[in-house]
C-alpha cells in the first residue's frame, strides 16, 4: 500500500509560484497569423486532362517581289552648276560659209584649168567637160567639172565619175603610180577598174552643216577594185590576207597625196567603202583614220 506523502507548504508555495509563471507566458503573447494564407497548388494532373498540343501549321509567308526587269540606267556625268535664274542657252552659230561656195565659171576657161587637163590627157586618161554644178541653197560648186571615164593607164572608173580637174588629176596619178604596183606585187594582177560609190553629191556631212567635199567636186569613195585576173578586191568585208594586204598599202600610201582618208573602222558612214579627197586643210595637214 503506498504511502502518501504531505507537501510541505513552502513546495506547495513554489509550485503555485511556476504555474502562475507559465500561465503569464502564454497569455502574455499572444499568436501572430500571417495576413494572407497560403494558397494550395492544384494538382493539374489529378484535377484536369493536359489539351493536347496544337498542331505544326506553317505561317504564311509574304509573297517575294517581282524582280524588276527594266534596264538599269547608268548615272548621269557630272554637268557642271545649275545655270543662273534667266539663263537660256544660245542656239549654236552657223557654219561658216566655205569660200568655195561663191565660186562661179567664167566665161572662158582659166589657164591652170586648161593645164591641168593637159596633164589628164598626158596620162592616158579619158574625160569630157561638163557644164558648171552650183547650188545656191547649199552652197555647193564646181565651175570646171568633168566626167572621169579611164584613169591613165586603161583603168575604168565604173560609172564615170564626176569631178573637179585637181581631183581627177590626183586619182589618176595614184592609181597608176600606186594602186597597180602594190596589186601586182600583192596578188599578181594590175587593176582594170575601180567601183566608185559617190563623185560630186550636193550635200552637207553627215550630221554637220558643213558641206561635204563631194559638194565641191572634190572626193571620191572607192566602193572595190577589180583586177586584170577577174579578181574582185571589196572594200567592205571579210577578205583574204592577201587582199587585205593589199588594201591596207593602198589605205596607207592614200594619206599624203589625199588629205582626207577614211574607211572600214573610221566610222560607221564610211564602213562599206574608202573615201578619198583634197579637202583644204591648214597648214597643207592631212586627216587619216
Amino acid at each position: 500500500m503506498l504511502s502518501k506523502r504531505t507537501l510541505s507548504p513552502i513546495a506547495i508555495a513554489l509550485l503555485a509560484a511556476a504555474a502562475a509563471s507559465q500561465g503569464d507566458l502564454l497569455w502574455a503573447k499572444p499568436t501572430q497569423l500571417p495576413s494572407r494564407a497560403p494558397v494550395p497548388e492544384i494538382n493539374r494532373d489529378a484535377s484536369e486532362p493536359t489539351p493536347p498540343a496544337a498542331p505544326d501549321i506553317p505561317l504564311p509567308q509574304p509573297k517575294p517581289r517581282e524582280a524588276d526587269t527594266s534596264p538599269t540606267l547608268p548615272p548621269k556625268p557630272f554637268q557642271g552648276p545649275s545655270p543662273p535664274p534667266g539663263w537660256t542657252k544660245q542656239p549654236n552659230p552657223p557654219a561658216t560659209p566655205d569660200p568655195r561656195s561663191a565660186n562661179i565659171a567664167e566665161d572662158k576657161m582659166p589657164a591652170d584649168e586648161l593645164a591641168c587637163r593637159e596633164r589628164l590627157k598626158a596620162l592616158g586618161a579619158e574625160f569630157s567637160d561638163r557644164p558648171p554644178e552650183r547650188d545656191t541653197a547649199l552652197g555647193c560648186s564646181v565651175p570646171y567639172p568633168l566626167t572621169l571615164r579611164k584613169a591613165g593607164g586603161s583603168i575604168e572608173i565604173t560609172p564615170a565619175a564626176e569631178l573637179n580637174c585637181a581631183m581627177a588629176e590626183t586619182l589618176s596619178r595614184f592609181l597608176i603610180d600606186v594602186v597597180s604596183p602594190a596589186a601586182q606585187a600583192e596578188l599578181g594582177a594590175a587593176p582594170i577598174s575601180v567601183a566608185q560609190a559617190s563623185g560630186y553629191v550636193c550635200r552637207p556631212r553627215n550630221g554637220s552643216t558643213k558641206l561635204s567635199e563631194h559638194g565641191f567636186g572634190n572626193a571620191l569613195d572607192i566602193a572595190s577594185l577589180t583586177l586584170a585576173d577577174n579578181t574582185v578586191v571589196e572594200v567592205d568585208g571579210a577578205r583574204p590576207e592577201k587582199q587585205a594586204r593589199l588594201l591596207d598599202r593602198v589605205r596607207q600610201a592614200a594619206c599624203g597625196p589625199f588629205k582626207t582618208v577614211l574607211g572600214p573602222g573610221s566610222d560607221a558612214d564610211h564602213a562599206k567603202h574608202l573615201h578619198l579627197d583634197l579637202a583644204p586643210r591648214r597648214n597643207g595637214g592631212t586627216f587619216c583614220q
